[in-house]
C-alpha cells in the first residue's frame, strides 16, 4: 500500500501532489493564513479559476454575492472548504487531463452522485458541514480513482481480469496491486490530509456520528443507484435514510431522486460534465436506457457457456431436434457465451420476398419483431442482408476490408440498427437459404472482436448443419 501511495505521490501525479503538499502543509500550521493558502492556489491560474468557479456556484454560494479572489472565497465559504475544493479540482483535473479509463469515469460520476446525495442527507441533522461531507464522500474512493487514473500497465491487468468475471472482485484486485482498494482508499486519504470524516465512512461502527452516516449513506446510495432505483439494495436505504432523517419513505425516495438530477449540475461546477450521462437518471426513458448501457458493460464472453452451446448444436446435429431448441441454444450461444450484445435472426418470408426478423436477443431488439421488414428480392435495392445470402460468406462489417460494402448498408437498415461495427452470415440448411443472423455490441458501443467473429461463424456452421439434418429427416 506505501508504495502505491509514494508512486502516485511522487511520478504519476507531480503536479496534483505537489498541490496536496502544499495544502497539507498549511493545515498542520495552527496559524496559517488566508493569504498563504491564497498563495498557494495563485501559483496555478486555471486551479485559482476552477475554485473561484465552483465557490461561486449555487451549491456553495447560495447567497449569489460574487467572489472574484481566493481571498474573498476563504473568507465566504471557509479555509477548510477552499482547500478541499482545491484538492478535488486539482484531482478531477489530473485524472481526466488525460484519456481516461472508463472504470475511472464510471467512479468519478458515482463519487458526485454519492457526495451530493451525502450532502442533502447531511442537511436533515446537521446546522453545519455540510459541505465537509461533500467533500468526505467525493474522495470517499480516492484510492481508487487514482489508481484507475495512474495505475498504468497493472490498471490495464486488472481490467482484463475484472472484465473477464473467473474471480470475486477482491480476488484480482489484491493479487495485482497487494492490497485492497479500501486500504488504498484509506491510506491516501491519509496521505493528503483529506479528514477524519472521510477516513471514519470506511468503517461500520462510526454510524453514530451524523455526518459519518451520511457520507456512508450517501456512498452507498450512490452503488446501489446503478443497479436500478427500484432493485431490493435501494429499498432497504430509502428505509434507512427516512429513519435517520426522520422523513416518510415516499419523501425520501423523493429526495435521492432530486439529489441525482441535481449531481449532474454539481459535476458540471465542477469541470466534469462529460460525466453527466454516467450519473443514474430519474427519467424514466433515460433510466431504461442506462440499465441497458450498464447491463450490456457487463456482459462478457463466458467460454464455458459457449462450448456447452456449441456441444448442445453438436449433439443436435445427429439427433432429432426441434427448430425452436436449435434457435433456442443459437442466440443463447452468441449472447451469453460469445457475449454479443444483440443478436437477430432474420428468414426469408412471405415466398422468399422479403426478410423478417424471426428470433431475437438483447437489449432494445424487441421492436425488430414487430418492425423489421427488409425487401428480399436481389433484383430490387441491394442490401448487405440479400448480398451475403448471396455470397454465403459471413462477414465482419466496419472493418477495412469490408469498407467496399459500406453503401449496402442502405437508410432503412441503419434506422433499423444504427450505425457502427456488426457481424452478419447467412443461415443455411444445405443449399436452402433459411435467412440471416446478424449481431452487435451498439448498446455499449463496444468494438467487435477477433475472437466474437471467429465464435459467430462457427456457431453459424453448427446451426446450419442442425438446420440441413432436421430438413433431411423430414
Amino acid at each position: 500500500m506505501q508504495s502505491w501511495i509514494d508512486r502516485l505521490n511522487q511520478s504519476e501525479l507531480p503536479a496534483l501532489a505537489a498541490v496536496v503538499q502544499d495544502l497539507q502543509r498549511l493545515t498542520r500550521q495552527q496559524n496559517a493564513s488566508v493569504q498563504q493558502l491564497a498563495d498557494v492556489l495563485l501559483r496555478d491560474a486555471s486551479l485559482t479559476s476552477k475554485v473561484l468557479r465552483v465557490g461561486n456556484s449555487s451549491y456553495y454560494n447560495p447567497s449569489q454575492e460574487t467572489i472574484k479572489t481566493i481571498s474573498r472565497a476563504i473568507v465566504m465559504i471557509g479555509f477548510e472548504n477552499v482547500r478541499l475544493i482545491s484538492l478535488s479540482v486539482s484531482l478531477i483535473d489530473g485524472l481526466l487531463d488525460h484519456a481516461p479509463r472508463r472504470q475511472l469515469q464510471e467512479l468519478l460520476a458515482r463519487s458526485f452522485h454519492a457526495a451530493v446525495q451525502a450532502r442533502n442527507i447531511a442537511g436533515y441533522v446537521l446546522t453545519k458541514h455540510e459541505e465537509e461531507v461533500f467533500i468526505a464522500t467525493l474522495l470517499h474512493e480516492v484510492g481508487e480513482l487514482a489508481f484507475w487514473g495512474c495505475g498504468g500497465a497493472q490498471a490495464d491487468e486488472l481490467a482484463a481480469a475484472l472484465a473477464s468475471g473467473e474471480m470475486a472482485h477482491d480476488q484480482p484486485v489484491e493479487r495485482i496491486i497487494g492490497t485492497s482498494f479500501r486500504q488504498l482508499n484509506l491510506g491516501l486519504i491519509k496521505s493528503w490530509n483529506i479528514g477524519e470524516l472521510a477516513s471514519f465512512a470506511h468503517g461500520s461502527t462510526n454510524l453514530r456520528d451524523p455526518a459519518v452516516h451520511a457520507v456512508s449513506l450517501g456512498a452507498r446510495i450512490g452503488v446501489a443507484a446503478l443497479n436500478g432505483w427500484g432493485c431490493p439494495e435501494m429499498g432497504e436505504l430509502v428505509k434507512e435514510l427516512a429513519d435517520f432523517s426522520g422523513i416518510s419513505e415516499e419523501d425520501a425516495m423523493q429526495q435521492i431522486f432530486a439529489s441525482a438530477d441535481e449531481a449532474v449540475n454539481v459535476a458540471t461546477t465542477f469541470g466534469a460534465g462529460r460525466l453527466g450521462k454516467l450519473i443514474p437518471s430519474t427519467d424514466p426513458e433515460l433510466v431504461q436506457l442506462q440499465q441497458a448501457q450498464r447491463a450490456a458493460s457487463l456482459l462478457q464472453p463466458n467460454l464455458l457457456l459457449m462450448q456447452q452451446a456449441m456441444q448442445d448444436l453438436g449433439m443436435m446435429a445427429s439427433s432429432r431436434s426441434e427448430v425452436a431448441l436449435i434457435l433456442d441454444a443459437l442466440l443463447k450461444g452468441l449472447h451469453e457465451g460469445a457475449g454479443l450484445e444483440r443478436v437477430m435472426l432474420a428468414v426469408l418470408a412471405d415466398q422468399q420476398t422479403a426478410f423478417r426478423a424471426k428470433r431475437v436477443v438483447g437489449e432494445q431488439t424487441q421492436p425488430w419483431i414487430d418492425n423489421f421488414v427488409l425487401p428480399g428480392d436481389p433484383s430490387g435495392q441491394a442490401h448487405i442482408f440479400s448480398y451475403v445470402l448471396r455470397l454465403r460468406q459471413p462477414l465482419w462489417m466496419g472493418v477495412p476490408a469490408s469498407y467496399n460494402l459500406e453503401d449496402l448498408v442502405t437508410l432503412p437498415l441503419r434506422q433499423h440498427l444504427g450505425k457502427g461495427m456488426f457481424f452478419i452470415a447467412p443461415l443455411m440448411a444445405g443449399t436452402r437459404e433459411i435467412g440471416v443472423l446478424y449481431a452487435d455490441n451498439r448498446i455499449s458501443d463496444r468494438a467487435l472482436k477477433h475472437e466474437q467473429f471467429i465464435a459467430f461463424q462457427r456457431f453459424t456452421q453448427l446451426a446450419g448443419r442442425c438446420l440441413e439434418a432436421l430438413s433431411k429427416r423430414s
